[in-house]
């Protein structure tokens, strides 16, 4: 078709007429179509698992057979807490045992060492000082025979586990795979250029104190220059290696030669920014060693992390497998590096990296990511603009007619995209106030109406209702089309250009978006498709089916990895707000240059309709039992509950506070389901409205987490008292004298009672502590009191002493001068529930995982 422009000027380009609104759907289809049978079968897709049958024509291959039986056995010892005979003595002895099973096995190539490390140490972790004292590690060193290298590749990972769980996927499936992993390696006849040092640390969940107690105090520590910490927030699927480094790209190398590689960048800057409420002990390892490496962990089927069902039949042989392989390839590779004979000549930069599906992996320095993102902007820069020349030229509008065109089309992307974000925020708020947030906690369907719809629905119908109004435009259908890809294209290159500016690494995420977008386009340009809309429709489709399988494998693995962390996360923040952001975040990426397509469309704005009445049929079906978030045995709603007794003493000795009660931490938000429960017992008080008077609210908080969520947690005072064991802390002050320093008094103490007690510190008045037998760093960066003091020990139970230096105002009392209180936790004892508390544990549904404990508190003033 010719066109006349006002100008005169002949040009030849396409008016199209719009497809019949049926071909919609079939859209939609093809893009459904590709997330179900590539997405999610890749994303899902794990190795077959080999027998021991199948060693004899593999025999240097991983035997995830052999390993889940050591998982088995390993299990069956139960919940393996810190103190408790399970993990000091029943773990150790399985895993020494499994240890000389190898060393009977191995090759004459090869000699093991076995050690049984007891540690004594302290820490400062987030907001509190974290003491330990007798805890174990065990640990082997594989090596060549008369080898004389002194740089050892670390492999760690767990073998307690948290309260009440038995630990399978965290972290006995790790143990069962380093302990296949050393046997496969022994048995065979090398090479292993380095030592590998295989550390099964025995108080982890503690948290990560056997990993400090290695790294800062065992013969083999300051040998270990690389490392491979192996953990697990979920039960089963593929590993994710979610940190790396710092710096030392060199290992990133290695990891890219594994069999089935899953990394990602975005993880670790969203793991090392506190948006995932966890830890490892890579951290420990890295800034206490300085000891480089490779962090992986499941991530999969969060439900059951720290819970009774991480039992071994939920993980699957497959999972283990995925890990052996990875982990043997990286072992084997690593051990044998050249880098390892000088490790810090290979420092360098951090870098970037990630997998497309599991198939292979990217990864390049952070200045590499600074050139390929600049240049992806620079070239998306001129792409747009030969792009609007062209329009230009073949339309007959001049440059302002097209830049005009050009800045409508931005500002309309622009609002699609901001009030698609407000309005999914506005749900995920409205969602919450009404009592109906985790909707999606096991119905992950949901979360698509609930949040992805509307992100849809509002990036279509501001473009279509524009169009619409402006359907006599000179400019063509298909040109006006272009003009929102450009416009969504520019975003994105600002957000990349922003984000990189500030070192986010993951600004590749929108850089990809901004290259397959150019790559379309140049190709357009080049076959002058541009004019033609269909062709150039086609073209775009092609090149989004990339980016499409990379972005939505991404938002599929992220929600499913955030998604059980909720469930844990506490009850302070509104969770719906969190998938809110994920939602908008990737629709931004992977529909910003889909649903501009739908505008070739015939009622375009009836099909931008549907989304839009998808989302309020989810909104719906969400405040229906439909949404109701848990399952039992599934997806459970998680309580930690303590039956505790509080004594407050005065100085003269009597008690101000005395009484028993129930202090209940709730770890997700939708604590109102069970309010009829709790006020059947008593009334309950939120722990924040009563911490004014009380150092740390004068309540038993076992540890940072405890600390961090008090204001949000609760205390029932009942009747009944608990059944206190007979090993009830016991803080003794042995001597208080006067020191040289003027008006300086110290104070010491000894403490005995259970294996996991806490201290809490505070000077009453003006009062000042000046010195301490604790560690240093609180005093030394001048922390703010009252402290927090972690404590915890395992094989050895005797009595700690300490002493504190407090400088005293002469007009003060001495016998009001220092607050002290101790807590006590029987986390893993045997203890008779009295009836009345007993009744109320067994009311709550059968939806809900509780792990309770009995507990005491007593503070002194001195």
């Amino acid at each position: 078709m010719y066109f006349k422009s006002k100008y005169h000027i002949d040009v030849d380009f396409e008016v199209p007429k719009k497809l019949n609104w049926y071909y919609a759907p079939v859209f939609t289809a093809f893009w459904m179509i590709i997330y179900f049978s590539i997405v999610i079968t890749q994303v899902n897709r794990l190795p077959t698992p080999l027998t021991r049958k199948d060693e004899l024509t593999h025999p240097d291959a991983y035997i995830a057979e052999r390993a889940e039986q050591i998982l088995i056995n390993l299990s069956r010892i139960g919940p393996k807490v810190v103190g408790s005979e399970a993990n000091e003595v029943k773990a150790v002895e399985f895993i020494v045992g499994e240890l000389n099973k190898v060393k009977e096995q191995m090759s004459d190539y090869f000699e093991l060492e076995i050690d049984v490390q007891v540690a004594t140490g302290s820490y400062v972790h987030w907001t509190m000082l974290n003491m330990y004292q007798g805890i174990q590690n065990v640990v082997a060193k594989l090596s060549e025979k008369n080898n004389t290298s002194s740089n050892y590749l670390l492999m760690n990972s767990h073998f307690d586990s948290a309260p009440g769980s038995p630990g399978a996927s965290d972290d006995g499936s790790m143990v069962s795979t380093m302990l296949e992993v050393l046997r496969v390696i022994a048995k065979s006849d090398g090479p292993l250029a380095h030592p590998i040092v295989f550390l099964f640390n025995g108080a982890e969940e503690n948290p990560l104190q056997a990993s400090h107690g290695f790294i800062t105090q065992h013969k083999w520590a300051q040998n270990c220059k690389a490392l491979i910490n192996l953990d697990s927030a979920g039960s089963g699927g593929r590993e994710v290696l979610f940190q790396s480094g710092p710096g030392n790209p060199w290992l990133m190398n290695y990891y890219r030669r594994v069999p089935h590689p899953f990394a990602s960048t975005l993880a670790e800057e969203l793991f090392q920014n506190n948006f995932i409420p966890s830890d490892t002990d890579f951290r420990i390892f890295r800034d206490y060693g300085g000891v480089p490496g490779l962090d992986m962990a499941y991530i999969f089927n969060g439900y059951v992390y720290h819970t009774e069902f991480d039992r071994f039949n939920v993980l699957a042989k497959g999972s283990l497998q995925n890990t052996g392989d990875n982990v043997l390839s990286l072992a084997r590779s690593i051990a044998n590096a050249p880098e390892m004979d000088n490790p810090t000549g290979y420092e360098s930069g951090t870098v970037i990296f990630y997998d497309f599906i599991g198939w292979f992996i990217l990864y390049y320095s952070i200045n590499t990511s600074i050139i390929i993102n600049g240049i992806a902007c620079l070239g998306a820069i001129v792409a747009i603009f030969l792009s609007l020349y062209f329009m230009s030229a073949r339309s007959g509008l001049g440059w302002l007619a097209i830049g005009r065109r050009y800045a409508l089309s931005f500002a309309v992307q622009v609002l699609g995209l901001s009030l698609g974000a407000v309005w999914v925020i506005i749900i995920a708020v409205f969602m919450d106030g009404v009592g109906r947030s985790e909707t999606w906690f096991s119905n992950t369907w949901l979360i698509y109406g609930l949040y992805f719809c509307p992100m849809f629905f509002c990036m279509g119908i501001f473009p279509a209702m524009f169009l619409e109004r402006t359907k006599k435009d000179l400019l063509s259908l298909g040109f006006r089309i272009q003009l929102f890809m450009h416009s969504h294209c520019l975003i994105l290159v600002l957000l990349t250009i922003i984000l990189t500016a500030l070192s986010v690494r993951s600004a590749y995420m929108c850089m990809m978006a901004v290259f397959f977008d150019i790559a379309a386009l140049i190709i357009n340009l080049i076959t002058k498709w541009h004019r033609r809309a269909y062709w150039f429709a086609i073209t775009v489709i092609i090149c989004q089916i990339l980016p499409f399988i990379y972005y939505t494998s991404t938002a599929y693995t992220n929600l499913a990895s955030m998604i059980p962390m909720v469930g844990r996360s506490g009850s302070g923040t509104n969770p719906d707000l969190l998938i809110a952001a994920i939602a908008i975040f990737f629709s931004c990426l992977f529909a910003g240059f889909l649903m501009p397509l739908y505008l070739f469309f015939r009622k375009t704005r009836t099909i931008m309709l549907c989304f839009l009445g998808v989302t309020i049929l989810f909104i719906v079906l969400a405040v229906t039992p439909v949404g109701f978030p848990y399952t039992p045995k599934v997806a459970t709603q998680r309580y930690s509950l303590l039956h505790a007794n509080r004594i407050l003493y005065n100085a003269d000795g009597t008690a101000r506070v005395n009484e028993s009660g129930i202090y209940i931490f709730p770890q997700d938000r939708r604590i109102h389901e069970v309010d009829d429960i709790i006020n059947s017992i008593g009334v309950k008080q939120q722990v924040g409205d009563i911490c004014n008077d009380e150092i740390f609210c004068g309540m038993p908080l076992l540890n940072h987490r405890w600390h961090k969520a008090r204001e949000t947690s609760f205390w029932i005072t009942i009747d009944e008292q608990p059944n206190i064991p007979s090993d009830k802390p016991l803080l003794t002050l042995t001597s208080q004298t006067a020191l040289d320093t003027a008006n300086t008094q110290r104070y010491n103490f000894t403490l005995a009672g259970p294996d996991h007690m806490a201290i809490y510190i505070g000077p009453k008045a003006s009062n000042k502590i000046v010195n301490w037998s604790f560690n240093e760093t609180m005093l030394g960066d001048s922390w703010s009191p009252p402290f927090f003091i972690y404590y915890s020990y395992g094989k050895d139970s005797s009595a700690l002493e300490f002493f504190i230096d407090l400088e005293v105002l002469a007009d003060n009392s001495t016998t009001e001068n220092l607050e002290i209180g101790i807590v006590g936790h029987w986390i893993h004892q045997t203890n008779t529930r009295p009836d009345e508390y007993e009744k109320f544990i067994q009311s709550f549904p059968d939806y809900a995982f509780v792990v309770d404990w009995v507990a005491t508190y007593e503070s002194w003033l001195f």
